[in-house]
């Protein structure tokens, strides 16, 4: 079954929302956006998630040492990597790592530690898709999230052509530039359905 991450919770009520509609993990951004957190923010938020949910830290650009810092600190089980990570290829981190693709014209994946891949619109955190069918006929050797733009109502056709192992979402669940908690449910529901 597609799993389901929620990210850029920022809020206890988000975060309690998310866990209580069956959402498997749950991202906290790191980078400069209308969702970032703080690392003492993220170490409160942590502490309302079960551990069978997974604790997403989402970076851009970071270096080992920041990473494996907020790892411990928060504490995170996985890591989301966007733009580039020089140490990725030297050095092996302490937990798994996804690494953010923007799906624009050429796909190519970065050598590296990468456990997964989450392929995500040109702009992340946009909330705009993208051109969905440039990944007809393309095959990954990780497992993979697709992002960007997805709602309740696409989120159903996105699994249909892709099979991903999850899918990621944070505007599509949000009214008003915060987390919807009946958006929400309603989309870790038409997923797992």
């Amino acid at each position: 079954m597609t799993k389901v991450k929620i990210c850029g919770l920022s809020a206890p009520d988000e975060v309690v929302s998310a866990v209580e509609a069956g959402s498997d993990y749950i991202g906290f951004v790191f980078a400069a956006s209308r969702r970032q957190v703080s690392l003492k923010q993220a170490q409160s938020l942590a502490q309302l998630v079960p551990e069978k949910v997974k604790k997403v830290g989402v970076f851009v650009s970071p270096s080992y040492e920041m990473l494996e810092e907020y790892i411990k600190a928060v504490p995170l089980d996985m890591v989301q990597i966007h733009g580039d990570f020089k140490d990725m290829s030297s050095k092996t981190l302490s937990v798994p790592v996804i690494r953010a693709l923007q799906v624009k014209d050429e796909l190519t994946v970065p050598a590296g530690q990468s456990d997964y891949l989450l392929l995500d619109a040109p702009v992340a955190g946009s909330g705009q898709t993208f051109d969905w069918t440039k990944l007809q006929n393309k095959t990954f050797s990780s497992p993979f999230f697709i992002a960007g733009g997805l709602t309740a109502d696409n989120v159903s056709q996105a699994i249909r052509l892709f099979h991903p192992f999850a899918v990621d979402v944070s505007s599509g669940v949000e009214s008003n530039g915060r987390k919807d908690a009946e958006k929400i449910r309603l989309f870790v529901e038409r997923v797992k359905a």
